[in-house]
């Protein structure tokens, strides 16, 4: 895979399903095909049943995650605004996923219906192919047309005051920890994310990976038996010494 671009990689990648992806990452870390980037269950590197893909039709997407931060609006505090979020898409490496954060008061959380039709549009002017956020979003049929994927707790239809808090700052969304310039694949499974720099490594691995699942998939359709079920679970042919015990 040494000829292929950082950009041509991360194509590749969105053939892939993100359970396959997340097999590689870190799921079955006794798997030689597994990287064992995390340890799957202490580490939070994939997201939870909180949120939701929006438009599960569009299939996977893979990008650099970009980082951001929403909250109600704090007088102290005036320095940022979306502008800055529109500038940190354009300068990281593309195409890329919007990871935002919402910190909103409980009785409110449920009810932001933060990004529409207007930001979406600019965001994927600057090459941004999707987002993911523990609130909700609003114009999902404004969207639709745009195939840029959403990934959100759910949909409401307005909102009020917000602002910018941070950008490009490590965030956790749907029990996923994300920092700028991470990996994110997602379709309508979830998300996960891993380092730039395992990207190739990854695609190699699931490639490899989901041949051998189509491979032992074949033989696994076309048994007519238990033992011959249980001859191949441990890897040996139908007929061995052992099967005739």
């Amino acid at each position: 895979m040494a000829d292929k671009t950082p950009q041509e990689i991360l194509t590749a990648l969105e053939k892939f399903d993100t359970p396959s992806i997340t097999n590689v990452v870190a799921t079955y870390p006794n798997n030689p095909l597994c990287l064992g980037l995390y340890n799957p269950w202490t580490e939070n590197w994939y997201t939870d049943t909180s949120i939701k893909c929006m438009y599960p039709e569009l299939g996977p997407r893979c990008g650099y995650a970009v980082t951001c931060v929403y909250r109600l609006p704090d007088p102290g505090f005036k320095r940022l605004s979306f502008m800055d979020v529109l500038e940190a898409l354009d300068a990281s490496p593309h195409p890329t996923i919007l990871v935002f954060q919402q910190k909103f008061p409980p009785e409110i959380a449920n009810k932001v219906g933060l990004a529409g039709g207007n930001m979406t549009t600019a965001m994927k002017a600057l090459g941004c192919i999707g987002a993911i956020s523990n609130g909700p979003s609003r114009d999902i049929d404004e969207i639709r047309p745009m195939e840029f994927q959403y990934m959100l707790s759910g949909i409401t239809p307005g909102h009020g005051g917000q602002e910018i808090q941070a950008v490009n700052t490590p965030v956790s969304v749907a029990g996923m920890d994300v920092s700028p310039g991470e990996i994110i694949h997602m379709d309508e499974n979830g998300a996960c994310k891993f380092p730039a720099d395992k990207a190739e490594a990854v695609l190699d691995n699931v490639t490899q990976l989901v041949a051998g699942e189509a491979e032992h998939q074949a033989k696994v359709s076309k048994a007519t038996s238990a033992a011959e079920l249980r001859a191949i679970f441990s890897g040996r042919e139908y007929g061995d010494e052992k099967d005739k015990k």
